[in-house]
């Protein structure tokens, strides 16, 4: 049957980060909202953002292109180290250009940040000790201390420090969470085709991570063990990847990873008593199988009911950014948070670790 569901120094790594390092740090900020528009009683009816985008190259281009989006804010600019490229994305969404961030501080709210990992920690921590808010794309940081120190900063200057791990804003996720009672074995695989993108990292820190962001939060238990494997194949990084985590409750995970696939695959499985919930990530699909077991078919088994729902009208980076929106206005915790980020990367660079001690196993051996 089918139907419809229902419902701070830099570490030595951040030290690398040559073009993108901070500068000068500004000691004073003024006020940053736009002049409220106000009613007849001269109360105050609308107050602006004003927002900004810090590396704009693939998918810093998108965050810009969801911002000049939205009537609710001001997009004041965009910033790359590549000037040109800064100006060519400025034209095409009606704002101003910038070669380095230090040079709107002073006059921003907030800002999402896109540039390659190693700099996530020096500019987002000098962004943060300027009181402003900041969604920073994934993996949050390198290292854990890099985190922990965004986490602090944010922290102490009442910023909102939110971390794009996207996927959670996926409306099959989103749907998912709802039908979640107790998972057992959850499946995942992530495949994607080869791009210079993202090579600066490992495929743990560049893909799998979204999956492990998924699994810890939806997975409210301790891991008590992590088996993996994995090598490069076209990069100096590991390209490809499986993994197994057990945790203490007795839910299994398995993830398989791969940036040197011939097709594109984003899918979870996730079983549990009586049912096993499917989502395509890409398809923003969602389908729910369930096993009634006191139902009997012709062949003797329990008999099976089907039921799927799609998504594909939704736009999950808006979402996301409509999310780091509301949580600047209301002063809320974000969906993700700086915690969530550090949760992770923990896990991701155990297994990093784990896959390269092995390696260093096999040297010796041979």
């Amino acid at each position: 049957m089918k139907g419809t569901i229902k419902d701070s120094p830099a570490s030595p790594e951040s030290r690398k980060a040559g073009r993108w390092r901070a500068g000068n740090r500004q000691q004073t900020r003024p006020p940053r909202l736009s002049p409220a528009k106000r009613d007849d009683d001269g109360q105050a009816t609308d107050q602006r953002l004003k927002l900004g985008v810090v590396g704009v190259g693939y998918l810093g281009e998108f965050h810009a292109q969801k911002y000049a989006a939205m009537e609710e804010i001001d997009l004041v600019g965009l910033v790359d180290t590549d000037f040109k490229r800064a100006q060519e994305m400025a034209r095409k969404y009606n704002t101003k250009a910038y070669n380095s961030y230090t040079e709107i501080l002073s006059f921003v709210d907030g800002l999402s940040l896109a540039v390659p990992t190693v700099s996530h920690f020096e500019i987002g921590h000098d962004i943060l000790d300027h009181g402003i808010h900041l969604l920073i794309e994934k993996p949050i940081t390198l290292t854990l201390s890099d985190a922990d120190k965004l986490i602090e900063v944010a922290k102490k200057n009442n910023t909102i420090l939110q971390v794009g791990h996207i996927e959670r804003f996926n409306p099959a996720v989103v749907k998912m969470e709802s039908l979640l009672s107790k998972p057992f074995f959850i499946d995942s695989h992530r495949l994607a085709f080869f791009t210079n993108r993202g090579t600066d990292v490992d495929v743990i820190l560049d893909l799998m991570i979204h999956d492990l962001d998924i699994i810890l939060h939806i997975v409210n238990s301790e891991i008590t063990e992590i088996h993996a494997v994995g090598m490069p194949v076209v990069s100096d990084k590991i390209d490809i990847a499986n993994v197994r985590i057990i945790f203490s409750n007795g839910t299994v995970a398995n993830l398989t990873v791969s940036r040197v696939s011939s097709e594109s695959l984003r899918t979870m499985r996730i079983f549990q008593p009586n049912n096993c919930i499917s989502i395509d990530y890409g398809k923003r699909k969602i389908s729910v199988t369930q096993f009634k077991v006191n139902e009997k078919s012709f062949t003797d088994l329990p008999s099976l009911d089907h039921k799927e729902d799609a998504f594909p009208d939704s736009d999950p980076l808006a979402d996301q950014i409509r999310s780091f929106i509301e949580s600047i206005k209301t002063r809320t915790e974000p969906q993700v948070t700086g915690v969530d980020g550090k949760k992770a990367l923990a896990v991701a660079l155990s297994i990093i670790d784990q896959i390269k001690r092995n390696k260093s196993k096999d040297i010796i051996l041979n």
